[in-house]
């Protein structure tokens, strides 16, 4: 069995989330199940993680949870975050701009430098096309896409002036934040996204419901851990898969108004 944290796994975190697992771990056994891995898989493509027939528990993005995963995969639960743009177990992402940006709304971007952190992602496409498509008109409103591969190598290039703006997780925005301010001042808040489901905590779809039950009970009683406020965790919620809804309804709402793809 393999379990991964990747998500908000930041090299100054990694002792947080190796701590957090230890304990998920140790539950998990004393609960009666047997096959738990001793240590987080890191390194491993993230796709090939969510879709392994192994995969004991992981977290992944909303986007591919309604898409790609789609019954490959159990919802689990799903965390909260004590961040700014998070209610419960919402999130929603800041569209961020360099602060020295004159732009007062998403409408003056129009021709400016979008940064991606990957085509999949929830918060960093989904929900930032959700919030260009009624401003751009059905034509392509960016001048330039680029992908950056991850959340925290989007600020990097918006506080460098390699990209114009980007739509940011709030929770990785909260991180950075916090470990790195001076780059974080390099940037301000323009607007925020609407909200869907934050990342939800996953298992395969050959996990025995058993172990899913014996998954949540224990992710449940995990309020006291001191790893959780690095993490910036304060709770944990368990719903429908279906809550996850809101997520295709905003990809269709861009469909709608002919912008099916970020451009």
């Amino acid at each position: 069995m393999i379990a991964s944290l990747a998500m908000y796994d930041l090299p100054w975190l990694q002792e947080a989330n190796d701590r957090l697992w230890a304990r998920i771990a140790a539950a998990v056994r004393d609960h009666g199940v047997a096959d738990v891995p001793a240590g987080l898989t890191r390194g491993a493509d993230l796709e090939e993680v969510w879709r392994s027939p192994e995969l004991l528990l992981a977290q992944s993005c909303g986007y591919p949870l309604m898409t790609q995963l789609r019954g490959r995969v159990q919802l689990v639960a799903t965390p909260h975050y004590d961040v700014e743009g998070c209610d419960g177990a919402f999130h929603r992402a800041a569209i961020v701009v360099h602060a020295s940006n004159p732009a007062a709304s998403l409408a003056d971007l129009r021709g400016a430098r979008a940064g991606l952190n990957d085509p999949q992602s929830n918060t960093g496409m989904n929900l930032f096309r959700a919030a260009v498509a009624p401003v751009a008109g059905g034509t392509a409103f960016f001048g330039e896409v680029l992908v950056t591969g991850s959340h925290a190598q989007s600020l990097e290039a918006l506080a460098a002036g390699r990209i114009d703006v980007a739509s940011i997780d709030a929770v990785t925005l909260a991180l950075i934040r916090r470990h790195a301010p001076e780059q974080a001042r390099a940037i301000r808040i323009l607007d925020w996204t609407a909200a869907t489901p934050g990342l939800p905590l996953i298992t395969s779809a050959s996990t025995p419901p058993e172990t899913v039950a014996t998954l949540r009970d224990v992710l449940a009683e995990l309020n006291t851990d001191p790893s959780l406020g690095a993490l910036c965790i304060n709770g944990l919620e368990i719903f429908p898969v279906e809550n996850y809804d809101t997520i295709l309804r905003l990809e269709r709402q861009a469909e709608d108004l002919d912008y099916p793809i970020l451009r």
